[in-house]
Formats: structure tokens, C-alpha cells, sequence
């Protein structure tokens, strides 16, 4: 079982498969990552060698931005959208839909959420 950028890889899938079960690298990322190396996409990852793994370890964390440093990422935007108090912070901040939907029928578990505050 492996473990790269804090992902937990399935040891019988094929490599370009495995790598999309990590956060912020997709199937496209995931070929070219594998075409960077030089290893097969269809190689499973039991059996990749330690040095391919570590190989592999270190491409991805180079150039793409992964796991827990996309959720900080993310985390980041959001306060940022808050300490500006634009609408998309305040609708974050009162846990409300924020890209128009409506709130009058549907959104039941958001608002029931706010109406607890």
C-alpha cells in the first residue's frame, strides 16, 4: 500500500487510475505525470519499483498542487471572501446556497442550519 502526498494508493489498480484518487490530479494529470516519468499508464502499482514510487513522489510534489495544500487553499478563498464581506462570503458565512438557487423550497438543511442560530 502506498501513500503519496497523504493519498492512500490502491496497490491493484493501474497507475493513471490510482493517481486520480488523489485530490487536485485528475486523468489528464495523471497520464502526463506518468508520461513524464516514463512508465507504462497501464502498469499496476504493486508493480512499480520503490525508486518509481519515490520517483513519482517527488514529480507530484514539485509541480502540482495536492491534497492538503489544495484544501488550505481553498480554506484560504473562503476567508478571504468573508473578511471582504462580499455576497459569496456572507452567504458562506450564514451556510447559505451562493450561486442563486432558490432558498424558498429547496436548501431545507441550509436554512435549517441558520434558523438553529
Amino acid at each position: 500500500m502506498s501513500y503519496i502526498g497523504g493519498a492512500r494508493l490502491v496497490p491493484d489498480e493501474k497507475v493513471r487510475i490510482a493517481l486520480t484518487k488523489m485530490a487536485g490530479i485528475g486523468p489528464k494529470k495523471a497520464i502526463q505525470v506518468c508520461y513524464r516519468l516514463g512508465i507504462s499508464e497501464n502498469i499496476k502499482m504493486n508493480e512499480l519499483t520503490k525508486y518509481q514510487i519515490d520517483l513519482l513522489e517527488q514529480v507530484i510534489g514539485q509541480d502540482h498542487v495536492v491534497h492538503w495544500e489544495l484544501k488550505r487553499g481553498e480554506r484560504a478563498d473562503i476567508e478571504r471572501l468573508i473578511s471582504i464581506s462580499c455576497y459569496r462570503g456572507i452567504r458562506h458565512q450564514d451556510g447559505l446556497p451562493l450561486r442563486g438557487q432558490r432558498t424558498h423550497t429547496n436548501a431545507r438543511t441550509a436554512r435549517k442550519k441558520k434558523s438553529e442560530e
